[in-house]
């Protein structure tokens, strides 16, 4: 049975792709073949092989096992803005039939897959459907990944609630120190463990240079 998370954040620039690159290397020590995938990616880049977007190529380059761009990236979108005006933008509409379809031709081809959604948990993808919906049809246990700033509380605790009412499992959280000014970072992250109900799977430091192989995990537990 092939071993799957979705991964959401707080809010967009929170980490999620270098807590999602992490999380494909730990599983790479336990599963032989590992794949990322970003079901929706606003926004590239020219590269060597032609425009891509970043996050997508950041998830390949931590997994052990090389697919059809269609499978792990389906939605890869010129414009770095919300993935339903993105995709109105490129003349097209995100489907979540799809999503899931790609989502399992993936899964029988990996003994383990890491979903990373787009922005926070409600980005919208199309006019009616967000990422709680495409978490909530694939089924996955949810990692959350707290950027800790001032407000990652309320946002934390909101989107935690949200996971949960979908009815899915939050499996655990990564508290990212993405903000050095934050006042009092220790207390937050304690005050989380308190009220999260779930475990903290690692405690990223801020880094210069975000590397995954820099991350220590606690988790899956």
């Amino acid at each position: 049975m092939t071993v799957g998370y979705f991964v959401t954040g707080t809010d967009t620039e929170v980490g999620k792709t270098l807590i999602s690159s992490a999380l494909l290397l730990h599983l790479r020590q336990q599963h032989a073949r590992v794949v990322g995938m970003k079901p929706v990616a606003a926004g590239t880049v020219p590269m060597a092989h032609g425009d891509d977007n970043e996050d997508a190529v950041a998830m390949r380059a931590c997994g052990s096992i090389q697919v059809p761009r269609e499978l792990d990236n389906p939605y890869c979108l010129p414009l770095p803005m919300s993935p339903h005006l993105a995709a109105r933008a490129a003349g097209v509409r995100i489907e979540l039939p799809l999503l899931v379809e790609r989502y399992r031709q993936l899964a029988a081809r990996a003994d383990a897959v890491v979903v990373e959604g787009a922005g926070g948990f409600f980005v919208p993808l199309n006019e009616q459907e967000t990422g709680a919906d495409l978490a909530q049809a694939l089924q996955l246990p949810v990692l959350l990944v707290v950027g800790l700033r001032l407000g990652c509380l309320n946002h934390a605790l909101l989107t935690a609630e949200a996971i949960r009412a979908r009815g899915l499992t939050l499996a655990g959280w990564v508290a990212n120190r993405i903000d050095p000014q934050m006042a009092s970072p220790d207390d937050n992250i304690a005050y989380l463990q308190d009220r999260l109900g779930a475990p903290m799977w690692a405690d990223v430091p801020r880094m210069a240079e975000p590397d995954p192989r820099q991350i220590v995990w606690r988790g899956p537990l």
